[in-house]
């Protein structure tokens, strides 16, 4: 009965939420790249007399779309294999159009591959929507397999030149990227800074956490071991001294009640700029306090340190880089777990699109592939809320969509005037994506229509348009709500206290393997102890995340897991940061024994759902942070769940 209130008491927030419009600012340059992009093979074809192939190599020209502000180096790879993706569902769908059922389920598999992979990666994007949409497009063209490796060349050569236009950028600032992650991890240390001995504290070291782990995967990414740049090696170093003011602040200042000398937070948001305006790096002045203590000197010091990293001869600044890169077995094995969200929402958003085609299919809609399509962009929603607010979004934009597209198509484009159409919507999509995506979907629904009627060679008609796209999209639509609604509403809550467990068990074993001896030679940075734990640590921030936006959610239970989550991460970061260094101390086995005993009960209360007892936390020499952090958790699961 509750839940009944309050999914009731929901539906009119979800319905504001769905149609409120953000404030990023509009993306210009990326949306006329895109546009560039997906209106230049047509241009292409038309020069060399065949606009249908022009229009088949537009659909490479989606590749586009996955770009976003990672590194080159990294962005060159991504880019690629969404080129090679994007050229295989063309020629399976090409070869399969003539068989429905396979059809529908290759669609499943594609999705859910795509979906899997996104996931466990964790890459920004559209994720399996585009792929999904040119594998159903290729399947709506005249049925021709013999044209499928014609095909899927033409797209893989449109999703070239949409490599090519993604890496323009790096002739001009090659390290972007990590050069705006680091500057932000200084501007949030300047928060964090301003914000000792206050209210805000806990937020502001949650955030640094945050773009401290952000910076690390993406100078990860970004570092090519047979060509570091004088720029690299500055920011890897600028990276390790953000880290280093971090711990000294956590450790130091966790629970001061007197806020700092102002200059602290002044004089690092000055680095920060300084950093992000290269052109005009004079140094920083360093502010000090007329009178501070030792504890404040020593954070004055680090940031002078940092400070010097940016002025300094090349010479000086050169280091040992080391990243440690988890495998792509390790990444993937780790997301193919029975508990792994990723896998549950993979899998079912594979079996919504194969029952959503099969239904399209079986009643012989016309343009049965716009079904599955529209049920694949609801589902494409992070959380059912999303999923919520994308059916919206979707409904609404596609409904005056549908009458853009069919004044477009009234007019019987043909030729340059399809190029400039598609580069026009294509360019107005990009901009307004980042707004609302039901804005989005106003000229994503025209250009979409375009492209496909176009390269079907159908005949326009508004009234065609109009009634055939209306049914598909509440049809699909209707597909994926009940499919996410029914399937995954509280798939992700249900599990939150078993990977909790999970997680601290092996926090427990990567502690015990810091701080006892492993015999020589044994790297803590490569051990299996670590990578568990970060796989545990990855996965529950990801089930928690998709937790929070179920229909019903219990706040209650998530109130009550937002402390312990905050507590575990940053507990993983703490330990993360204490295996980098090569002097721990070796705890007795009596310490040991208690460490691993209070984990044990906490990991057993977590299983149960009852409190947690409290246990003796013993000290750990040189790294006070790390047993405080521990109590910290122990305390907060020892709180009551009512």
């Amino acid at each position: 009965m509750y839940d009944k209130q309050q999914s009731m008491g929901l539906l009119p927030s979800i319905i504001k939420q769905a149609v409120q419009v953000n404030k990023k600012p509009f993306p210009w340059l990326k949306a006329f790249s895109a546009g560039v992009a997906a209106a230049l093979p047509v241009l292409i074809g038309l020069a060399f007399g065949h606009l249908q192939y022009g229009l088949i190599a537009a659909l490479g020209g989606f590749t586009y779309l996955y770009v976003f502000n990672i590194p080159y180096a990294q962005r060159a790879k991504k880019i690629f294999s969404v080129v090679l993706g994007l050229t295989l569902v063309t020629y399976l769908g090409t070869i399969s159009a003539p068989y429905p059922l396979a059809v529908a389920i290759l669609m499943g598999i594609i999705g859910a591959v795509v979906v899997f992979v996104f996931g466990a990666l964790k890459i920004a994007g559209p994720s399996a929507i585009f792929f999904v949409l040119v594998f159903s497009m290729s399947t709506g063209m005249p049925i021709n397999p013999d044209e499928a490796f014609l095909r899927a060349g033409l797209v893989f050569l449109s999703g070239c030149l949409s490599w090519v236009i993604s890496m323009i950028g790096w002739f001009f600032d090659p390290h972007g990227p990590e050069t705006g992650v680091v500057t932000r991890v200084y501007l949030q240390l300047a928060e964090l800074l301003d914000s000792v001995g206050t209210n805000r504290f806990t937020e502001a070291k949650h955030k640094v956490m945050e773009v401290l782990n952000e910076s690390e995967e993406t100078l990860s990414a970004g570092y090519i071991s047979w060509r570091t740049t004088d720029t690299f090696n500055r920011l890897y170093r600028l990276n390790m001294y953000a880290n280093e003011l971090f711990v000294m602040i956590v450790e130091n200042f966790s629970y001061e009640d007197a806020t700092l000398p102002k200059e602290l937070g002044e004089t690092t948001r000055k680095l920060a700029n300084s950093l992000s305006n290269r052109d005009k790096r004079e140094g920083t002045r360093i502010l000090q306090p007329e009178a501070m203590d030792s504890r404040v000197s020593k954070l004055f010091s680090t940031i002078y340190h940092a400070d010097a990293i940016l002025n300094e001869p090349i010479s000086k600044v050169k280091n040992s880089i080391q990243f440690d890169k988890v495998s792509l077995k390790t990444i993937f094995m780790g997301a193919f777990d029975k508990n792994s969200i990723v896998l549950i929402s993979s899998i079912r958003f594979g079996v919504v699109t194969i029952i959503a085609a099969i239904i399209a299919y079986q009643f012989e809609f016309a343009r049965s592939y716009w079904v599955p399509l529209s049920c694949v962009a609801v589902m494409s929603g992070a959380t059912i809320v999303a999923t919520f607010h994308r059916a919206i979004q979707r409904f609404l934009g596609t409904i005056i969509g549908i009458v853009i597209a069919s004044f477009i198509l009234l007019l019987n484009p043909s030729g340059f005037v399809i190029a400039l159409f598609i580069l026009l919507l294509t360019f107005i999509t990009e901009l307004f994506i980042v707004k609302n995506y039901g804005l989005a979907a106003l000229f994503f629904t025209p250009n979409a229509l375009l492209m496909a009627e176009s390269t079907s060679q159908g005949v326009f008609s508004f009234s065609y348009f109009a009634q055939a796209r209306f049914i598909d999209i509440v049809i699909g639509s209707a597909i994926g709500l009940l499919g996410v609604y029914v399937v995954g509403r509280k798939s992700a809550s249900s599990r939150v206290p078993h990977l909790l467990s999970k997680t601290l068990r092996s926090q427990a074993q990567f502690l015990m393997v810091l701080f006892s001896d492993q015999g020589e030679g044994f790297n803590a940075r490569k051990s299996q102890e670590r990578i568990k734990m970060r796989t545990n640590l990855n996965n529950l921030q990801t089930l928690y995340n998709t937790a929070s936006g179920e229909i019903p959610a219990n706040r209650k239970v998530l109130d009550y897991y937002w402390p312990v989550l905050f507590r575990v991460v940053q507990l993983g970061y703490l330990l993360e940061k204490c295996s980098k260094e090569s002097n721990r101390p070796t705890l007795s086995d009596e310490k040991l024994a208690q460490l691993l005993f209070a984990f044990e009960t906490m990991a057993n209360a977590t299983t149960r759902n009852v409190t947690s007892k409290q246990r003796v936390i013993p000290e750990i020499d040189d790294y006070p942070s790390i047993q405080k952090e521990i109590q910290s958790l122990q305390k907060e699961l020892g709180k009551s769940r009512m």
